[in-house]
């Protein structure tokens, strides 16, 4: 049964009967050295003791059934009254009495049997009282308001207690229902984000390969029949080199003008920021763009002469950088990153350094790194090797536990003539 108060188990299981034992003992004393038969106090205590042992102790389940518990907790005041009446020290018996009320008592009928208990304890209190005077029964009446008035109060208190208390767990219970939900639907949304993402990015790649299509068509395709029929004209042109001269020469036109189309076709897959920026501008761009989103301070930074260098590197740089950058975002939990490109004697060298959390197992020039990003649940510092390594360049991974993680990129610094 359900109680106001917290479920004093053991206490009702042990304070009542020590408590009966030790009134027992001065009893048998008591009595003795007046000269009277401690029989029937003994019997009346024997009785408390049985009832108590029997009804509420070897059977726990009948302590939730309200009716048991209340003709349980009557019969137990109505020998504690007898007993009371006969000898005033089991008024010490009381304190059993009120962990019983707490215990088994529903509201508001613990309200009322705190109030018997404290009329029992209060009437062993008054015993030697001479309550036919007019000052013997105002002190009568004082000692019940003495013990009625506390320990209805204490019962009010603890009963106010227990309802805010479970008010508040009723509250904490709703707010972690709301919280599961509102994770559910956040998990739901970014399920459904990733799936938005997933169609759009397929919808952009297949529209440009759509376009690549139609643009390999119309220019390279074209181009290259053209210089096949021009180069069949001047095989069978035989005897005349005028004809001749002149099919070789528009397939070599036709060559050019193809060349001149792969190049701009190459130019137009070029990333974004490289098209209208130099690699260093374009770098500063994404690290700029990548601060702002995720709220971490970055330094990008161009040292040594700026030239110009293949495409085909910068555009191996930048996406390193972006990937580099993704995985901070992802992983690092960093407060300060910074990106650094160097145009050195032989090479060009992008390096990305942040002072977030670092893993285990990257080293040097070594696939570690790649083993531990591959756990991380991606594959980026694999594709940024194997492009790096695309190029004759080296990619190179430094972390450590707690000491941050720096990533650099090193690839050759041909000029762009040279592959122009």
């Amino acid at each position: 049964m359900s109680s106001p108060v917290p479920r004093w188990s053991a206490a009702t299981n042990v304070v009542p009967y020590v408590l009966l034992a030790v009134l027992v003992a001065f009893t048998v004393v008591g009595k003795r050295s007046e000269g009277e038969s401690p029989l029937i106090d003994l019997a009346l205590c024997a009785l408390a003791g049985a009832w108590m042992l029997w009804v509420h102790t070897l059977h726990p389940a009948w302590r939730e059934r309200e009716s048991v518990m209340a003709v349980f907790f009557t019969v137990l005041i109505a020998t504690m009254a007898v007993l009371v009446l006969r000898d005033s020290w089991f008024g010490f018996f009381a304190p059993a009495g009120y962990l019983y009320a707490f215990r088994v008592l529903r509201w508001p009928w613990q309200q009322a049997g705190v109030a018997a208990v404290a009329l029992v304890a209060a009437a062993a209190q008054a015993h030697g009282l001479d309550k036919t005077t007019l000052f013997g029964l105002a002190c009568y009446v004082a000692i019940i308001a003495a013990n009625v008035l506390p320990m209805c109060g204490f019962a009010w208190f603890a009963r106010r207690s227990a309802q805010q208390n479970a008010e508040r767990e009723r509250a904490l219970a709703q707010v972690r229902e709301a919280n599961r939900r509102l994770e559910a639907t956040l998990a739901e949304n970014a399920a459904l984000h990733e799936q938005l993402l997933a169609r759009a990015r397929e919808a952009g790649v297949h529209a440009e390969r759509q376009r690549m299509a139609r643009e390999i068509h119309d220019t390279l395709a074209q181009g290259l029949i053209g210089i096949v029929t021009q180069l069949h004209a001047a095989e069978h042109a035989g005897d005349d080199p005028a004809g001749w001269r002149r099919h070789v020469a528009a397939a070599t036109g036709l060559a050019r003008e193809s060349l001149s189309e792969a190049r701009r076709s190459v130019n137009e897959l070029r990333p974004e920021p490289l098209r209208t920026a130099r690699l260093g501008e374009a770098l500063a761009a994404v690290a700029e763009r990548w601060s702002a989103l995720h709220g971490i301070a970055v330094q990008a930074t161009t040292t040594g002469t700026v030239r110009s260098v293949r495409p085909e590197a910068e555009v191996a740089l930048l996406r390193c950088a972006q990937e580099a950058l993704a995985n901070v975002a992802k992983h690092a939990r960093a407060t300060r990153v910074g990106v650094t490109l160097s145009y050195l004697e032989q090479e060009v060298a992008l390096d990305v350094r942040d002072d977030g959390e670092g893993f285990e197992g990257a080293r040097l020039g070594e696939g570690a790194a790649d083993s531990a990003d591959a756990d991380r649940g991606g594959f980026g510092l694999v594709a940024m090797r194997q492009r790096i390594e695309g190029l004759s360049g080296t990619l190179q991974v430094e972390s450590e536990p707690g000491a941050g993680t720096g990533i650099s990129a090193r690839v050759p610094a041909e000029p762009a003539e040279v592959h122009g």
